[in-house]
């Protein structure tokens, strides 16, 4: 079994009168320490997939297992602190809480596991310098640059020493030469600690600096919505 293994996965929302099948029947493995890009059309379903596999979303029908923890298994408590401890996530846009520095902004997901206080914002500081932001610990958000502001963001994200990394177009809203300096950064720091990641892309030149590009097609549109 793969590192990370879904299969026959299902997901649709109810809308009015209509269910939208936003996919059925998908499967998709990744295998441990490798950088999975997912890439498709607007639309077709990549960031619900990528929620589903971070458990922030429960699928309709098929299962994910990550390490051999087979999510479906879990009850909604456990896979929070499933979550919490074992995935790291790297958002379109950042989400920084900009009351907290960048500091402090990376240490939350420790305070949120119940981590010492001085213990996370040393471990924070550490990751910062690594990212190159050392002397921008101190900045609040409003302070810092896009790029580095989606720094702290991946830092954040290594805080809890994930075993899994999921990333949703973290450069979409970076200029492309501010693009291509933060997704190296997450590559270096994935590659370093042997990390399973699935990023979610627009951009092929990014996506094929993966090991592997997973592709998501769509169907007609009878195949998406029905009348219920």
């Amino acid at each position: 079994m793969a590192f990370l293994d879904a299969c026959g996965l299902a997901k649709k929302y109810e809308s009015g009168n209509a269910s939208v099948e936003v996919f059925r029947a998908l499967d998709v493995s990744v295998e441990r320490g490798e950088a999975l890009a997912i890439v498709g059309p607007s639309g077709i379903g990549k960031s619900t997939l990528l929620h589903l596999l971070g458990g922030l979303d429960r699928a309709d029908g098929g299962t994910i297992a990550v390490d051999g923890r087979n999510y479906a298994a879990m009850s909604n408590d456990q896979l929070a602190r499933f979550r919490n401890d074992k995935v790291g996530f790297v958002f379109q846009f950042h989400h920084l809480l900009p009351e907290f520095t960048a500091e402090e902004n990376v240490a939350m997901p420790g305070w949120i596991g119940r981590m010492p206080r001085g213990a996370a914002l040393r471990k924070a500081t550490v990751l910062l310098e690594e990212l190159g932001l050392g002397d921008r610990a101190r900045h609040f958000p409003n302070q810092l640059s896009g790029g580095e502001q989606q720094r702290v963001a991946i830092a954040r994200a290594l805080l809890s020493d994930p075993v899994l990394l999921l990333a949703d177009e973290p450069t979409g809203n970076l200029d492309v030469e501010t693009s291509e300096r933060v997704f190296e950064v997450m590559r270096r720091c994935q590659e370093r600690r042997g990390l399973t990641a699935v990023i979610v892309t627009h951009n092929p030149e990014l996506a094929s600096r993966c090991d592997r590009v997973f592709e998501m097609k769509r169907r007609s549109p009878s195949d998406h919505v029905r009348e219920i």
